[in-house]
Formats: structure tokens, sequence, C-alpha cells
């Protein structure tokens, strides 16, 4: 179905809709800049639910049903830092 997958890759925190199991033919999503997020949670959240509103947009149009989000999970080590 898709998950949301949020990486920071140089100065910027990206989104990504990606697979349950990889990276691979990752869709770009969106990012922001690393210093606008980093002191202000607020700001990071809404950056957050706006991409998550994203992924739940593919996944309605993919299967009739609108995803419901619980807590994150942390990325398994070879898709953390950039690695794909």
């Amino acid at each position: 179905m898709g998950r949301l997958a949020m990486r920071e890759e140089g100065e910027n925190w990206i989104a990504y809709y990606a697979m349950p199991d990889t990276m691979v033919d990752a869709i770009f999503l969106g990012s922001i800049r690393i210093g606008a997020i980093k002191d202000n949670p607020s700001r990071k959240q809404v950056f957050m639910e706006m991409m998550q509103d994203l992924v739940s947009d593919i996944i309605e149009e993919k299967t009739g049903v609108r995803p419901t989000w619980g807590s994150p999970e942390t990325a398994p080590e070879h898709e953390r830092a950039g690695r794909s």
C-alpha cells in the first residue's frame, strides 16, 4: 500500500511516498530546510501532518480507504542517512 518516509538529506528534511520495505521508486513529496524546523517543534509537526495528508490522499485514491496514523516508526538501518 505504501508509507510516508521522512529522511534527512544534507540541509533538508525530505518526505517520500514509498513502498513498505523499500525506497526504490519512492515518490518525492516535499522538503523543508532543517534550520526551519530544528528549534520549532510546531512547525515540524505542521510539515509532517501535511506530508501525512498527501500520503493519505494517495492511498485513499488507490484503495478507497483513508488510512489512520499511529506513532512514527524508526526507519530500518539501511534506509537511514540517505541510504536506499
